[in-house]
């Protein structure tokens, strides 16, 4: 018999599911990604007070503070990165990886040259965070008009409006204790 809870309590995360803007089939696991197979993250940021950090696009997307892996670029920087750019926030300590979506790709060639292909991980942590300023909003990268620090499950209903993973992938790390700084 399985010992492991979290399909059986989180089966839409767990289902293996095609993402037509990728070109992919992902599937869920709390396995160690390897890290230089990770190619975006996405972050539980926790303040001191408990509450999570969530992000809402000029678009009104609601998400989690992340993105994808420039070149060259460690997954602490990554984070710390994408934490100033999204949530206007510092990074406070060590990124700890606690899941991951493996993503098989059906395209050619990878998103990005420098990015892991066929196979890549798109990782998810949890980490200490503190808001400092505004969010720097590069031109690159989303138009973030909002950022709430949220317990983390009215955080996980907010993101429910429009990214159930991403709200799943909160619940999952909240049912596993790991949303205390």
């Amino acid at each position: 018999m399985d010992s492991d809870p979290w399909p059986v309590q989180f089966p839409d995360l767990y289902r293996d599911t095609y993402v037509d803007y990728a070109d992919c089939q992902i599937r869920y696991t709390t396995e160690a990604a390897p890290e230089h197979a990770v190619s975006r993250l996405h972050l539980v940021a926790v303040t001191a007070e408990e509450k999570v950090l969530v992000c809402r696009s000029v678009q009104g997307w609601r998400f989690l503070p992340g993105g994808t892996r420039e070149p060259g670029e460690s997954l602490p920087e990554l984070a710390a990165r994408e934490l100033r750019e999204e949530a206007g926030a510092e990074l406070l300590g060590d990124v700890r990886l606690f899941a991951a979506h493996v993503a098989d790709s059906n395209r050619i060639q990878p998103f990005r040259p420098h990015l892991p292909h066929p196979r890549t991980y798109w990782a998810y942590g949890v980490a200490a965070a503190r808001v400092i300023g505004p969010p720097t909003n590069p031109d690159d990268g989303e138009s973030v008009v909002e950022v709430l620090a949220l317990p983390p499950l009215p955080a996980a209903d907010y993101l429910q409006v429009h990214d159930p993973i991403q709200a799943d992938v909160l619940r999952h790390a909240h049912s596993m204790g790991l949303c205390a700084p």
